[in-house]
C-alpha cells in the first residue's frame, strides 16, 4: 500500500535535529514568546521576502487576526473563493463579516479574477484569495482589482509555503498573508501553528498584540484580543524544517512533473502545468467524472488517494443560509477532485506505481 501521507516517514530526516531543538526548549524554562519564536519569525519573514512575520496559534487564527486587525465594520463584505476549505471562510463569518463566494477558474480551480468585479458592492472591503493546492493565485490581476476599488488584498497561503508568482514568494505580495503549519503542510509543525506575513508595520504590531490578549505590554491591553501564540516548541521545530523546505519543494515539483508527463488516462483532467516550477505542489489534484469508482479502483491496487474537499462551503450545514447559492462549477469540482500521493519522501518507484494505476483505471472506467 502506498499511503497518501506518512508523517513518520516525512519527519524522519529531521528526527535528531527536532529532538535536539525540543530538548533545548524544555531546558530553557521559556515556553511562550521567547527566543525560538523570535528566531523563526525573522527566518520565515526573510524566506518569504516579507518585512514581518508574526507567529500565531493556527492558520485559521492567522486569518482571523488579520481581519480583526483591519477592523472592518460588521456586515462588511469579503470576496472569497467558493472552492476552498471551510477554514478560509470561517474567520470572515466569525467576525460578523459577510463572505461573498465567487466561482473559480475551471483550469486552476482558484479564485477567478474575471468573476470578482460583478460581485463588488459598496460594502466590499477585502478580497481573500486562497493559494489552494500550493498554487499562487493571479496576484497581478487581483492586486489591480484591489487597488482600483480601494480594497485590502489578503491571501490564505496555508498550502503554498515556498510557492512563487512571477518569481516573487507567496507571503510578500498581498497586504497580508496567512500561513498554516499544520503537520501535513509542506512546512509542518508537530501540532497546530500559523503565521501572518506582511510589509505593513502597523498591521504586524496590531496582530502581535491581538494574539496576546490585545497587549504588547503586560497588563496593558490596547485591544480586545485573543490567546493565539505559537509556542516555543513549535517555533523550534519549524526552524529546523524551514532550512530544508526548498529541497522538499523541488522534489515535489519533480514528482508533479512525472505525474503530468506520465498520466495519460482518458477522462482524467490534470492540473495546469504552466507554473509547474513555481507551485509548491502541496496537493496534486486530478479530476474524473466517476470519482468514487476511480478511488475504489486505486484502493484495490494499493494506492491511497484522498478527496480535498467533498462538500463545498455553501452546502455545509454550518452555512445553511448559503444553500440557495448557485455555484455549478464549484459543485462540479467538488464531485470530481482526487488528490494523489505527493510528498518529498515518495520514491521514484512509488511515483511510477501511482501513474500506472491511474492510467489503468482511466482505461477501465467510463465516466458513466
Amino acid at each position: 500500500m502506498i499511503p497518501f501521507l506518512d508523517l513518520n516517514r516525512i519527519n524522519a530526516p529531521y528526527q535528531s535535529a527536532m529532538e535536539e531543538a525540543i530538548l533545548r526548549v524544555a531546558r530553557s524554562g521559556r515556553y511562550l514568546l521567547g527566543k525560538e519564536l523570535e528566531a523563526f519569525e525573522q527566518a520565515f519573514a526573510t524566506y518569504c521576502g516579507a518585512q514581518f512575520a508574526v507567529g500565531v496559534g493556527s492558520g485559521l487564527d492567522a486569518l482571523l487576526l488579520i481581519l480583526k486587525a483591519y477592523d472592518f465594520r460588521a456586515g462588511s463584505e469579503v470576496i472569497v473563493p467558493a472552492n476552498t476549505y471551510i477554514a478560509s471562510v470561517l474567520p470572515v463569518s466569525l467576525l460578523n463579516l459577510t463572505p461573498v463566494l465567487v466561482e473559480p477558474d475551471d483550469g486552476t480551480m482558484l479564485l477567478d479574477p474575471r468573476m470578482i468585479e460583478r460581485h463588488l458592492t459598496r460594502k466590499t472591503r477585502a478580497i481573500l484569495a486562497v493559494d489552494l493546492y500550493g498554487k499562487s493565485c493571479e496576484m497581478d490581476a487581483l492586486s489591480d482589482i484591489a487597488n482600483r476599488h480601494g480594497l485590502k488584498l489578503i491571501t490564505d497561503a496555508a498550502q503554498a509555503h515556498g510557492a512563487t508568482f512571477l518569481g516573487q514568494k507567496v507571503g510578500s505580495i498581498a497586504d497580508a498573508t496567512a500561513f498554516s503549519f499544520y503537520p501535513t503542510k509542506n512546512l509542518g509543525a508537530l501540532g497546530d501553528a500559523g503565521a501572518v506575513t506582511t510589509n505593513d508595520a502597523l498591521l504586524a504590531n496590531k496582530v502581535r498584540a491581538l494574539r496576546n490578549y490585545g497587549a504588547t505590554i503586560r497588563y496593558s491591553n490596547e485591544y480586545q484580543g485573543y490567546n493565539s501564540r505559537m509556542d516555543e516548541l513549535q517555533a523550534a521545530v519549524l526552524g529546523v524544517k524551514l532550512m530544508d523546505l526548498d529541497r522538499c519543494n523541488r522534489r515535489r515539483r519533480h514528482i508533479a512533473h512525472s505525474y503530468l508527463e506520465g498520466i495519460t488516462a482518458p477522462w482524467v483532467q490534470l492540473p495546469p502545468a504552466g507554473t509547474l516550477w513555481e507551485d509548491a505542489w502541496h496537493l496534486f489534484v486530478i479530476r474524473h467524472p466517476a470519482r468514487e469508482r476511480l478511488l475504489e479502483y486505486l484502493s484495490v491496487r494499493g494506492i491511497e488517494a484522498q478527496v480535498h474537499y467533498p462538500t463545498p462551503i455553501h452546502q455545509q450545514k454550518a452555512y445553511g443560509y448559503l444553500h440557495s447559492c448557485r455555484l455549478p462549477l464549484t459543485e462540479k469540482i467538488h464531485r470530481e477532485v482526487i488528490s494523489l500521493p505527493l510528498h518529498a519522501e515518495l520514491s521514484a518507484e512509488e511515483v511510477q506505481r501511482v501513474i500506472g494505476a491511474v492510467n489503468e483505471a482511466g482505461v477501465a472506467l467510463s465516466p458513466l
